[in-house]
């Protein structure tokens, strides 16, 4: 079996340089059509959605393996200390960091489509080692062989649970530790997932779609931690970097698959689209050479009817793809101080950790619009949406979009002309 890499994070994004944006006010000349006249592509016909390549990937549809993310799903939940880190609070005490605060994030930003439900199992799991003695660092990954590591942790932890636990009846698992085990998250992030393949054969079934949460998170919303890891488990990637190198502007705080600290943020878009949450009818494919077309949004954060548009999507190459929507302040968007229609770009040939969605920043060089600019907070993507006046046009993919309108509810009218 292949060497699984785990999924790490990183403390604290430091971003830097910038994306190209070509600002163009040149107007279409056909006809506008109204967009229900158009088909919304389904994300299996490939006609919006480029193909999900292998591992974590923002491409369509989902391969099987991962949580499911829709309906009801079931997370065991357990709890480990270690000899000399031993647990100095109740399970009861750690289980409320993240419950029911990660089921409510996800049955809020789902529309109510995924009901999430974690069964904790309320006694510390005392591991037979010392925590150094597992070798566990950040980017440590998983293999079946190895002795010591994150496969020890799991056959310790599957021993220790025994026949209390039957492994067939649960989607996840959430392997919560002390948090005084290990150097602290402002030092070093080392919470992690292994999502997609089987991890362990249990007598009553496979143990799959782990997520490991080290320490704990500073910060309003610190459950958000076991949010971006849980995403993992239903096949989204890392939205930041993890090059060695200066990390470029990504999609900032505009999801929480690239930002878990700091102020609460939800999806974007495309990944409620991914995961099931927007309909095909709540999302318009706008294929090439469709010429102008005026489009309704709804903003995202809006409650799920299944009905209204809240995605554009834009194919524009074998694995990219353009995608508008709107966000405005709410539950889940606290910290947005330009409401407005945001811009992004998705590759699914780019893999997790490099990148695979840029956000087009409307506002290029301005340092952001929040009044007390939060460390954790990507500030030069904070005023990254476009507003009525505004318009983005990328000519190498024929695309150009103009925002017309913006309505008391929210919602922005705009066109989009593709040739």
């Amino acid at each position: 079996m292949p060497h699984i890499p785990g999924r790490p994070r990183r403390a604290l994004v430091a971003v830097g340089g910038s994306l190209a944006l070509v600002i163009g006010s040149t107007p279409g000349t056909a006809p506008v059509l109204p967009h229900h006249l158009l088909r919304a592509a389904a994300a299996t016909d490939g006609a919006c959605a480029p193909a999900e390549h292998e591992g974590l990937s923002v491409g369509m549809p989902t391969s099987p393996g991962y949580t499911p993310t829709t309906g009801t799903i079931t997370a065991l939940t357990v709890f480990i200390d270690f000899p000399g880190a031993e647990a100095r609070g109740s399970t009861h005490e750690r289980y409320a960091e993240f419950f029911p605060a990660t089921s409510d994030y996800f049955r809020t930003s789902s529309y109510g489509l995924l009901d999430y439900r974690a069964k904790p199992v309320h006694r510390w799991l005392r591991m037979s080692q010392p925590f150094e003695a597992y070798g566990i660092d950040r980017g440590a990954g998983w293999h079946p062989e190895d002795p010591q590591g994150y496969n020890r942790l799991i056959e310790e932890i599957v021993a220790a649970l025994g026949e209390e636990v039957d492994h067939s009846a649960y989607d996840l698992v959430n392997v919560l530790a002390t948090p005084n085990a290990g150097p602290p998250a402002t030092e070093k992030v080392l919470s992690v997932s292994f999502p997609g393949r089987p991890l362990a054969e249990t007598p009553t079934g496979t143990l799959s779609n782990v997520s490991f949460i080290w320490s704990r998170q500073p910060g309003e919303s610190p459950h958000r931690v076991l949010v971006h890891e849980n995403g993992h488990a239903f096949g989204l990637p890392d939205l930041y970097w993890t090059g060695q190198d200066d990390a470029p502007l990504l999609a900032g705080h505009w999801d929480v698959m690239e930002q878990d600290w700091g102020p609460t943020n939800d999806f974007l878009a495309w990944h409620k689209w991914k995961l099931g949450w927007l309909t095909d009818a709540e999302v318009v494919c706008v294929p090439a050479g469709s010429g102008p077309t005026e489009y309704t949004l709804l903003p995202v954060a809006d409650p799920g009817t299944g009905t209204g548009v809240k995605l554009l999507a834009l194919r524009t190459g074998p694995s990219e793809a353009i995608a508008v929507e709107v966000r405005t302040p709410a539950e889940l968007d606290s910290v947005v101080c330009r409401p407005g229609v945001l811009i992004s770009r998705v590759d699914a040939a780019v893999p997790t950790g490099r990148g695979p969605v840029r956000v087009e920043d409307a506002t290029p060089g301005s340092a952001g619009c929040q009044t007390l600019p939060d460390p954790q907070v990507t500030a030069e993507l904070t005023d990254a949406p476009f507003v009525p006046g505004e318009t983005f046009t990328d000519e190498a993919a024929g695309v150009r979009v103009e925002v017309l309108a913006a309505d008391p509810d929210g919602s922005h009218r705009v066109r989009v002309t593709r040739w």
